[in-house]
């Protein structure tokens, strides 16, 4: 029963770091800090993201994250308000 009490609470302190994502740039964000920010977006998303922004220029808007192979429209919708875009810098 002690062990049942102990993962129940472990779950319920980090459930809020699970749901509540930061929000990320991703125009200007490496391919660690969108999988760590974005729920939903694994470490091969990620790249997917970085490559197509490194081939194709910055992104206009959210919904263009769905031209990125492997992410379709749901998970746009999923992470729309969790997802910033802005102009890369200028190096």
């Amino acid at each position: 029963m002690r062990f049942l009490t102990t993962v129940a609470a472990l779950v319920l302190l980090t459930l809020p770091v699970l749901l509540f994502a930061g929000q990320v740039n991703i125009n200007t964000a490496d391919a660690e800090t969108i999988a760590a920010e974005l729920n939903g977006i694994g470490p091969s998303k990620a790249k997917a993201i970085v490559a197509y922004r490194t081939k194709h220029g910055p992104f206009r808007s959210v919904d263009d994250l769905s031209l990125v192979k492997g992410i379709g429209e749901r998970t746009v919708e999923r992470i729309r308000t969790d997802v910033q875009i802005s102009e890369a810098k200028k190096k």
